[in-house]
């Protein structure tokens, strides 16, 4: 009896020996591998959750105290280029090429996005004017649209597009190439060399740039009136005048050129950022004209409202519809 007793314990034991072997075989083949933590481990996770939430925590702190960080840099870097400003003039050669690049290369672009934009206000004012018999003072309505608001924003944003991009993406593949590294290491400063023409471009061109937007807006505007809406010359032209004053004209003039220098600084600064290889490239150029356009829109705003004090202040005269009917 003892014997076989044994003999019993002796199976079983084997038995449960190839069973575990075999569940260990098929786990095995599965793809499953068997953890050591135990069941309480497992259930105890509200630790692992503390954890991640943590860790978030921590990781908007640290976007929040980057951002702080990148705006003290932007600070830093305006700093800087304003020094180099007034410390010493760019070469003629250098700053000839800015120019070009930003002013006359810009203008098919600028001429043709303001006579559209006076097209579209022609052609979106028109009927509700015509319903309350005022549609004679298009004119009017039309040419301070464009030369106190639409005209300079829409100049700007544009410009953002187009010069901002390409100024944004031409230093942020020289920052790829190690150029900028190049040309410290040869005693030259790179934001004198690379930023100042760049800036002083922007901030003296992109009024005028403007100005041939408002002017270009106008005319199209005015044929489309006189021309498709049947909208007697005198009437359009005579409404624009007496609507229209020279401080609206400086107004627009005035915003204008902070908005050149905001878009040459920031789309510089994304530049001299630049992350390594061409989707860092490619994301300098996309962050240049985000933030320009932000920027240029609450400029407009801060703006506008000192513009609005400014005029109520000094005593100039506000243009109503009912002063030009």
């Amino acid at each position: 009896m003892v014997v076989v007793d044994k003999f019993d314990n002796f199976e079983s034991g084997v038995s449960e020996v190839v069973g575990s072997s075999s569940v260990e075989v098929a786990a095995a083949e599965s793809g499953v591998v068997a953890s050591a933590v135990s069941p309480e481990a497992i259930i105890s996770s509200p630790i692992n959750t503390d954890n991640e939430t943590n860790n978030k925590s921590y990781s908007v702190l640290d976007m929040f105290t980057g951002q702080i960080s990148s705006l003290g840099d932007f600070a830093s870097f305006c700093g800087y280029t304003f020094i180099w400003l007034c410390w010493r003039r760019p070469r003629w050669e250098v700053l000839a090429h800015s120019f070009y690049t930003i002013g006359v290369l810009s203008l098919p672009v600028v001429m043709l996005t303001g006579m559209f934009i006076g097209m579209v206000l022609a052609v979106q004012t028109y009927s509700q004017f015509k319903a309350i018999g005022m549609e004679a003072v298009l004119g009017g309505v039309i040419s301070f649209s464009l030369v106190r608001e639409l005209g300079p924003v829409l100049a700007a944003t544009m410009l953002a597009g187009r010069v901002g991009s390409s100024i944004a993406a031409e230093i942020g593949s020289m920052r790829v190439s190690e150029q900028i590294e190049a040309l410290a290491s040869l005693g030259t400063s790179p934001i004198h060399y690379l930023v100042v023409p760049r800036f002083m471009a922007s901030l003296f061109l992109i009024p005028a740039l403007t100005v041939i937007a408002d002017f270009m807006g106008v005319f199209g505007g005015a044929i489309y009136c006189t021309k498709i809406l049947g909208i007697d010359d005198h009437f359009y032209w005579e409404h624009g005048r007496s609507l229209v004053g020279p401080f609206d004209v400086l107004a627009g003039m005035f915003k204008s050129v902070f908005f050149g220098g905001i878009i040459a600084l920031i789309s510089c600064y994304q530049g001299f950022r630049c992350e390594d290889g061409a989707e860092g490239v490619g994301k300098a150029a996309t962050q240049s004209f985000v933030l320009s356009f932000v920027a240029i829109l609450f400029i407009d705003l801060i703006l506008g409202i000192f513009i609005d004090r400014v005029q109520s202040i000094l005593g100039f005269p506000t243009n109503t519809l009912g002063g030009s009917i």
